[in-house]
């Protein structure tokens, strides 16, 4: 496979339907006007709220992609409801929250709350009509052309024998019909509850007029009904509910039940400094959250509009906040069991990730391999099962003495908490800092602190006012030299779920600075013990963003004096402020930058005598790219760092963060020569940003990218399986190191060579 060269930033080419509008910037007004443009100018920067929504729209994109099979952009959709739920759950009810607190606080956008959230609401509102569509329209009919339909409520009647005999059986026994009147107030709905409002006639009590019936979750929601001739049928659990709901109310005259659905307000809200017992504080904070208030309701299209209002009326919401959905709810609840779907044609190809030879063989001590060099991993491509063989072998390792790991996202059964317990069982001394606010996973944190705790590990929850985000895993063991540490860093949680569809990377080392710094972080975070400095790496939040933007302060000053300067930074966001006026400022002198960003970008590339040289592109594809990669020329150096942290204020100064750099020169060649070259020449499934904040599909030939399709993570994909087949075929490659896995030293050097000239 030939290697692809990194292409040289340029400025976005703007399409010709939407041209970008003139931004006129203007000196700050303690510099004379040929000091250059200010660039504080709230121009030069686009809404974080705003950004994300045109990340969740590229999500949108790829299920409206005709080339993506059928239950992959089905997928998608759930993804994009998905996303849209945390979205409004914690950034829309903070905005609403500012608003009813007279809180204006704004952005380097300038953005007011109010502003914002017009314009997020009118932007949903298209974004939904537009997923609605392409289920009702796209995909839905081929999937029924597989052989599998999802019957309509009107269609039900086919099936009443059969579904009159489950209702009885399966459901009626689970559900708690409530009627609504003086003495019986509106309920208290959950969270993202699933819920059928209904409407009752003139002829029934003259003070009752609705009632609600919540959909139970310990049901299905896809009911499948009796075969016929090889298809398969399936009815919503809540269209079965709503045909026989009249049984739930006797004698009540029912004239319209139609499903909603309530999002709130759903961030935790606690004085730490004040909590005597952090766990016990969260545990009860949680129970607490489901009393937020509403913030959006979907409910079905065919609802008449008094119950609609009535809705309304009752959960103290706009009619902006009101999403009418012409198709079945919450579409992530249905992915589950279309997901058991066997029709090949409806899924992508299926991937196994591979395990490295050298890292594979039964007799081939971990340990042994990091005396020798540094092992990095592209996960989901290289198999996750790698890292958790690290901690399961120090666990049972009788020469092992210690184990201090960071747990942010660990997901169910996880092998890697029963493996700090085994370790601990084992009598080694096991620390592990779990991250009791990771948002979404605190129940299933405290849970685990728990669990650890009573197999004797020693469980802490990090520093007061700080989310422990970077990954790191720290191994102590004794040979024969003494004492030796091993460690491992990664861009990703320790949880092999998401390491199946999240693109990350780990390393593993020996090396003493490497390991003294990992020994120096659960210092600081077990004991509130700070290191004079820090050997190799950046740490948030103590001078990870000022080192940061002396990298950036280095380039610019290089480019400024030889004329060359070269940035490449992959990451998920990028909206700290002083962050972006020092890319501008590193553009300006003369450096060349790309920026290969997923979500959130505040940055506005190609604006004249701004930011001229910096691109920005994102991939959604297949899997979730998750890893985060700086790479700066350094005057011939090639610097590569990767890290856990995003370019977000939050992440500098509110989190617990690492960034480290790679020495290995395999490693750095690798990350370089592949990862980024590849991901730079994507033009399949890349999306360059436009000076006026949209983004268009990136085409071959376009955006500085070779004339050849290049799909990142299809390479990526191909190289790990020729790994795999060179591994079963080639003899001798057992002993193989990782990066002797991939084009010869030979090959690289080359390689490097062209890049050089390129960059």
């Amino acid at each position: 496979m030939e290697p692809i060269a990194i292409p040289v930033a340029s400025a976005p080419t703007p399409t010709p339907s939407m041209p970008p509008p003139p931004l006129s910037v203007v000196a700050q007004p303690n510099e004379s006007a040929h000091a250059g443009p200010s660039l504080n100018d709230a121009r030069l920067y686009i809404n974080r709220e705003i950004s994300w929504l045109a990340f969740n729209e590229r999500v949108l994109e790829e299920a409206c992609d005709p080339l993506v099979p059928a239950l992959e952009r089905f997928k998608f959709l759930a993804i994009f409801s998905s996303n849209l739920d945390e979205f409004f759950m914690i950034r829309v009810a903070g905005l609403k929250q500012q608003l009813s607190g007279h809180v204006e606080e704004t952005g380097p956008d300038a953005m007011s709350p109010s502003e914002q959230l017009t314009q997020i609401a009118a932007r949903t509102h298209e974004l939904v009509a537009r997923q609605y569509r392409a289920l009702t329209t796209e995909i839905v009919p081929i999937v029924e052309k597989a052989g599998v339909r999802i019957l309509s409520r009107e269609k039900l009647a086919e099936k009443d024998a059969f579904l009159s005999e489950y209702f009885q059986r399966e459901v009626f026994p689970v559900l708690t019909p409530i009627a609504i009147d003086p003495g019986h107030p509106f309920p208290h709905l959950r969270n993202k509850s699933l819920n059928l409002a209904v409407r009752f006639g003139t002829q029934t009590a003259a003070r009752l007029h609705y009632g609600v019936v919540p959909v139970p979750a310990v049901l299905p929601r896809l009911v499948e009904l009796p075969d016929e001739k090889g298809k398969r049928s399936y009815a919503l659990l809540e269209d079965i509910i709503a045909r026989f709901v009249g049984q739930l109310f006797p004698g009540m005259a029912v004239e319209g039940c139609y499903p909603f659905r309530l999002t709130r307000n759903w961030d935790l809200s606690f004085d730490e400094e004040e909590a005597e017992d952090l766990l016990v504080t969260i545990e009860r904070e949680i129970r607490r959250r489901d009393r937020g208030g509403a913030v959006r309701l979907e409910i079905s299209s065919a609802a008449d509009s008094s119950l609609a209002d009535f809705l309304v009326r009752s959960l103290k919401l706009g009619a902006s906040d009101v999403y009418k959905i012409p198709g079945p709810l919450a579409i992530p609840d249905l992915l589950p069991s279309l997901g058991r779907l066997e029709q090949k044609e409806l899924h992508e190809e299926p991937f196994t990730p591979v395990i490295p030879p050298a890292l594979a063989e039964a007799d081939r001590d971990i340990f042994r391999i990091l005396h020798e060099r540094d092992v990095l991993l592209h996960h989901p491509y290289e198999s996750f099962d790698t890292v958790v063989s690290f901690i399961e072998t120090a666990a049972e390792d009788p020469n092992v003495l210690a184990i201090k790991q960071t747990l942010y996202r660990t997901g169910k059964d996880s092998p890697v908490i029963r493996a700090l317990q085994r370790a601990a069982e084992n009598g080694k001394q096991v620390t592990a800092l779990i991250e009791l606010k990771a948002r979404m996973d605190e129940e299933a944190n405290i849970l685990w602190a728990r669990a650890l705790e009573q197999s004797g590990v020693h469980v802490v929850y990090g520093l007061i006012g700080y989310k422990t985000h970077c990954k790191v895993a720290l191994v102590v063991r004794r040979e024969a030299g003494g004492l030796r540490r091993y460690v491992h860093l990664g861009t990703g949680n320790y949880n092999p779920g998401t390491a199946r569809t999240y693109t990350d990377l780990s390393l593993f080392t020996a090396n003493e600075e490497f390991c003294a710094d990992a020994s120096a972080i659960f210092n600081l975070l077990t004991g509130y013990s700070k290191p004079v400095s820090w050997k190799k790496m950046l740490v948030a939040p103590m001078g990870m963003k000022q080192g940061i933007l002396d990298l950036i302060e280095r380039e610019t000053q290089l480019a400024t004096q030889h004329g060359k300067g070269r940035i490449i930074a992959k990451m998920n966001a990028l909206a700290d402020p002083e962050v972006i006026r020092a890319l501008y400022r590193a553009s300006q002198a003369g450096v060349q930058i790309d920026l290969v960003v997923r979500g959130v970008c505040g940055l506005k590339p190609g604006v004249p005598g701004v930011s001229e040289r910096i691109r920005v592109t994102s991939i959604v594809d297949r899997f979730l790219e998750h890893h985060r990669i700086w790479f700066f020329e350094a005057g011939g150096k090639r610097e590569v760092w990767l890290s856990s942290a995003d370019w977000m204020a939050r992440n500098f100064v509110r989190r617990v963060e690492i960034a480290f750099p790679v020495v290995d020169p395999a490693a750095k060649e690798r990350i370089i020569d592949e990862i980024l070259a590849s991901s730079l020449a994507d033009n399949v499934k890349a999306r360059a940003l436009q000076s006026d904040g949209t983004y268009v599909r990136v085409h071959p030939g376009t955006h500085g990218t070779g004339l050849v399709p290049v799909r990142s993570q299809e390479r990526f994909m191909a190289l790990a399986r020729r790994v795999a087949v060179v591994a079963v075929e080639t003899p001798g490659t057992s002993s193989m190191a990782p990066h002797e896995m991939f084009p010869s030293v030979a090959q690289r050097r080359e390689r490097k060579k062209r890049n050089n000239k390129r960059l």
